[in-house]
This record gives C-alpha cells, sequence and structure tokens, in this order.
C-alpha cells in the first residue's frame, strides 16, 4: 500500500524535533514536504523533502494528502481552516486552537468535507502516564479520589521565541497546561468546575509561566501543576484510592532522546530508567515497584495514518481536544476573576 504523502508546516521545535521525526518513522506515511523558511535545515535534515517557504503552496500542493500543522499557535485554526478547505486531512499540533469556538467551527468543517482531524496530544503516550492508565483503569487502585500531576521545570531565564511573548496563545497553560490537561480527561473525563492560579513568577516574564488547576469531579479532586522554578522537582504522579496509592517520579525520556536527534522506535525506545519506577502501596502498606510501561510516541501517526485508510478511529478525537481548549478557557476566567468556574 502506498505511503500517505504528508506535508509538514512549521520547522520550530515542534516541527523538527517532534512531528517531523515521528512521521517519517510511520510506516503509513511519507514525509513529502515541509513548509517553512529554513530550507537549509530541511535540506539537511529530510533532503528528500520538498521546501515551501509560503505554507499556503504546500496547503495546494496536489500531492499531498495529510497536512500537518505545527506552526505558532496563534496560526493553527486558519491553517487548519485553509488546510480542510483544500480537502486534505489534517493534524494540528496542540494546543488546537486558541478558544472553543474555533475548534467546534474547524470540527464542522472537517465533517461537512469528510476529512479526519485530529490533534497531536503526544502525551497520552509518555511511559509515565501509560503505568497510570493501567493503574486507573484496571482497578488496583480502587476508586480513585485524588490525582496530582506535576510538569515541572527548572528555566530562570527567559527563553526566546513566541511562547515566551506576550503574543495570543503564548505562556505555559497553553504549553504544558495541554498535556496535563488532556490527561486528566482521558482518566476522568470532562470535569464539573475549574479553579485556577495562573500567573507570571519570573520577573522579565511576559507570558504566563506557572498555574496550578483544581479539577472538581464531585468526590473526586484532580490537581494540575507546572512550573518554570523548580530546581529540585517532587513527584511526577500522586495517585490516591480506596485501594491504595501510586507515586512516580521522573518525565518520559523521548523528548530528550527526540531532542537528541535519536530516531524512534530503536532498542531501548521509551524506556523508563529502573530507578524512576513507580511505588504502589496497598491498603495493608506493603509496597511493590511498579515496572514503568515503554512509551511510544510513534503510537500516533500510526494510529492517524490506519485511520485515514478507514483501519481504526484516530488516535486523538478533535472533540476530545476541543475540550482540552474549554477547560483551558476556564481555568483563564477563574484566574482572572479569582472565582470557581463551572463547565
Amino acid at each position: 500500500m502506498q505511503p500517505i504523502s504528508t506535508g509538514l508546516i512549521g520547522y520550530g521545535t515542534a516541527g523538527a524535533f517532534f512531528h517531523a521525526p515521528l512521521i517519517a518513522a510511520a510506516e503509513g506515511l511519507r514525509l513529502a514536504a515541509i513548509g517553512s523558511r529554513r530550507a537549509d535545515e530541511i535540506a539537511r535534515d529530510f533532503p528528500e523533502a520538498r521546501a515551501y517557504a509560503d505554507p499556503q503552496d504546500l496547503i495546494r500542493d496536489p500531492g499531498i494528502a495529510l497536512v500537518v500543522i505545527a506552526s505558532p499557535n496563534d496560526t493553527h485554526a486558519s491553517l487548519a481552516r485553509a488546510a480542510l478547505d483544500a480537502g486534505k486531512h489534517v493534524v494540528v499540533d496542540k494546543p488546537f486552537t486558541l478558544n472553543a469556538a474555533e475548534a467546534e467551527a474547524l470540527i464542522a468543517l472537517a465533517a461537512e468535507k469528510q476529512r479526519q482531524l485530529s490533534v497531536f496530544q503526544n502525551r497520552r503516550w509518555d511511559n509515565d502516564f501509560l503505568t497510570v492508565r493501567r493503574l486507573v483503569e484496571d482497578g488496583r487502585l480502587g476508586e480513585v479520589v485524588y490525582f496530582e500531576a506535576h510538569f515541572d521545570r527548572f528555566r530562570p531565564e527567559i527563553k526566546q521565541g513566541w511562547r515566551e511573548t506576550e503574543v495570543p496563545g503564548s505562556g505555559l497553560l497553553y504549553d504544558l497546561g495541554a498535556h496535563l490537561i488532556d490527561q486528566a480527561l482521558v482518566l476522568f473525563g470532562l470535569p464539573r468546575a475549574v479553579t485556577a492560579d495562573v500567573t507570571r513568577q519570573r520577573a522579565a516574564a511576559k507570558a504566563d509561566d506557572y498555574f496550578h488547576l483544581v479539577l472538581d469531579y464531585g468526590h473526586r479532586r484532580a490537581v494540575l501543576h507546572a512550573s518554570v522554578l523548580v530546581r529540585d522537582p517532587g513527584p511526577r504522579y500522586l495517585v490516591h484510592g480506596d485501594g491504595g496509592s501510586f507515586v512516580k517520579y521522573g518525565i518520559d525520556g523521548q523528548e530528550a532522546a527526540l531532542r537528541e536527534g535519536k530516531r524512534p522506535g530503536g532498542t531501548g525506545w521509551g524506556e523508563d530508567d529502573p530507578a524512576y519506577f513507580g511505588r504502589f502501596t496497598d491498603v495493608d502498606g506493603t509496597g511493590t515497584t511498579i515496572d514503568t510501561l515503554p512509551g511510544r510516541y510513534t503510537a500516533y501517526y500510526d494510529g492517524v495514518a490506519a485511520a485515514i485508510r478507514g483501519e481504526g478511529d484516530l488516535p486523538v478525537l478533535a472533540h476530545e481536544a476541543r475540550d482540552v481548549i474549554r477547560v483551558i478557557e476556564a481555568a483563564q476566567v477563574s484566574a482572572r476573576e479569582r472565582r470557581t468556574v463551572p463547565l
């Protein structure tokens, strides 16, 4: 079967380190074109891909069946709309859009055009989250009443680039928040309400660099936290239920491997350091080390290719990504007005 000809728009951090190598590794896809002014880097990394300085030229290319959008967040909606109008299947990097209304419009357009539309929520396939998800779903923790997830870093200096400038879609909530919110929604669905603290902690910050969200699920709470001023991070996940507790330190290494230029799928890909395996404590207080499941970012684009061929569902549905944006919008209102916002 012929691989699906794929065009990637954007060759910054998301495009170069995440999407391009993962598209190239997917058996059912072919990275045929990249829309970016970084022609020299494209020629060096993927000489077989055509380079388009104008993303609209890539969208108009009749040979491209799937368009992947990895450009700045405030361009996601307009580029996705143009690609769908041109009859392409579309993948959008997270966050899907800047607001839920844009997301709804794209979902309706994809249905009208009968094209697949998905959002790249790759951290569903982090090794630590896969492990947490298995423990929650197999009932080992009993009924989960408390879930806490952290995405902490130590970056005292302002990083160059649009993500840390005062433009629509910048800041930590749209960036790391989209990951943590998506994980919570995968486990528990939409919350009843959101209470949020979103702020700037570094003196020179021009976009939010700290958030603390509390998602209300009735008697269950999900706490999502991220900061760029954490030198010595605590647990990545804490999950408590009436059947026991699970605590996990460390972070999945697939991003670091991709940034180092490693290609996905090799020996040891996605495996965790045993020193960071999580610990489950049962109702009797007995502790057990839980081997971390291997991470597999490659599952996302393998799933996209299968869905386009009519062989399965998309790995991330557009309405799921829209719900992430709904929570982000509620968190923004909550932080601004200092109140709990119902959904």
